[in-house]
């Protein structure tokens, strides 16, 4: 979905100056924030806040995004045998759930990752995906303000995930969501806020938790209309909610 180009662009030029210093380039972006959203220096921390949460702990099944900073999270997760919900990268093959019950404990971080969670994980469509409950969604993001309103790389990858979720009844207006970042990605300003921005009810750092008190969520489901061109082509979910109608 597309955003409002010179506003948010400025923030994440602005947010992405000061990552640079504490950002873990990756293996094929380097330090292109604009292709991934980065690990960083202290992220371990970062999961040990967001593990000690009651709505993690009492968590079964939690939608993690396919971010670097939360790779740790979703091994943490399979490790205290709640299943992982996760989308591939640009949601291009569409979801996959990691299940801790039907994946051999020495390969729960292998599934953890990108490169390993197609191969381990079992793919899931919509369909099979209504039937479940999501207990909480995290992502990470680019920059984040104190009302929880995130930015992320610009594609919005995590709004449509939360649109495909609540569209088919999986989530809904009280599904708490947690948004991870470093402390340099929190800005204590106003952000210009879009119909399918998905806030987020914690911002987890690597120094804090910020408890967000009645965070925004969309209702809308997917806006067609409002779609980057060439999302409904290469992303698989997004076909196939169109197909049902």
């Amino acid at each position: 979905m597309p955003s409002c180009p010179s506003h948010k662009a400025s923030i994440r030029s602005k947010v992405w100056s000061q990552l640079r210093q504490v950002a873990i380039p990756d293996s094929r972006f380097h330090h292109d924030y604009s292709s991934f959203i980065a690990d960083f220096q202290g992220s371990t921390i970062a999961t040990n806040h967001i593990t000690s949460l009651p709505c993690y702990k009492d968590a079964k099944t939690i939608f993690i995004a396919p971010d670097n900073c939360i790779q740790e999270l979703r091994y943490r997760t399979l490790k205290d045998g709640k299943t992982v919900l996760v989308t591939t990268y640009g949601i291009r093959r569409g979801f996959w759930i990691l299940d801790p019950k039907a994946i051999p404990s020495e390969r729960w971080e292998m599934a953890s990752l990108l490169d390993g969670m197609e191969r381990i994980g079992r793919h899931v469509t919509l369909r099979d995906i209504e039937s479940m409950k999501i207990d909480l969604m995290v992502t990470g993001t680019s920059a984040i303000n104190l009302e929880g309103l995130r930015f992320g790389k610009g594609h919005g990858y995590f709004d449509l995930e939360w649109a495909l979720l609540y569209s088919i009844g999986a989530v809904g207006k009280n599904t708490q969501t947690v948004a991870v970042v470093h402390e340099c990605q929190v800005l204590d300003e106003d952000l210009q806020r879009e119909a399918w921005d998905t806030g987020c009810d914690f911002v987890v750092t690597n120094e804090r938790v910020i408890v967000v008190k009645d965070a925004r969520k969309p209702d809308c489901g997917i806006l067609w209309d409002q779609l980057q061109d060439g999302m409904l082509e290469d992303i698989e979910p997004l076909r196939e909610l169109k197909e049902r109608g």
